[in-house]
């Protein structure tokens, strides 16, 4: 009796403690997947810019079909890894590297489309293609800015998730309250660009 009355007074003291820390990484969650919203938003309006610039560039540069089709290949790949992964990307380091993965291929295919245009002066000369090359370094860097605060969320949240005593109901509701994955840089970002003159 002496022993079920003692493992209700424990039991009902640790109550409040796996409440407040259920409710935190409730509030923590909501702040990452909010911020992920944000990286996805700035994607989204890179992903939107993309058909105005290969329609501009295709005007003066009819011979750099190879571009053109690397280009909307790449944006594809988005929309199809965006389309299936983003309700739970926060929660899947996997699903996460895949659209960065995609992301980085359109990054790629878009230097590649920039690259093009510097060999058609004309071209450079159009307001229209200054005016979308200015929007898409806009919209760089707010994607670089979005997916730094995204990190910062999915840090608070790690960090409270993994610290004492919130660990404890982390642990208990543990499909719930996964790990989130950060965004990494892309690989060989740590190697200086060799510049050659």
């Amino acid at each position: 009796m002496r022993k079920n009355a003692l493992l209700a007074v424990v039991v009902l003291a640790a109550i409040p403690g796996i409440s407040c820390g259920y409710n935190k990484l409730v509030g923590l969650g909501q702040a990452v997947d909010a911020q992920w919203a944000q990286v996805e938003n700035a994607y989204q309006r890179r992903a939107d810019l993309v058909p105005n610039l290969v329609e501009t560039v295709k005007g003066a540069a009819k011979f750099e079909k190879d571009t053109f089709t690397a280009v909307t290949e790449a944006r594809s790949k988005v929309g199809q890894v965006t389309a299936g992964a983003t309700a739970q990307i926060t929660n899947d380091p996997e699903a996460l590297k895949r659209f960065q993965e995609a992301q980085e291929g359109l990054s790629s295919a878009l230097s590649r489309l920039l690259v093009v245009s510097e060999k058609y002066p004309e071209l450079k000369a159009t307001q229209a293609f200054r005016d979308l090359q200015v929007q898409l370094e806009g919209t760089e860097n707010r994607i670089a800015v979005e997916r730094m605060r995204f990190n910062e969320a999915a840090q608070a949240y790690n960090t409270a998730r993994n610290s004492f005593p919130t660990l404890i109901t982390a642990s208990l509701f543990r499909s719930k309250f996964p790990e989130k994955a950060y965004f990494k840089a892309q690989a060989g970002a740590a190697t200086a660009p060799h510049v050659q003159f």
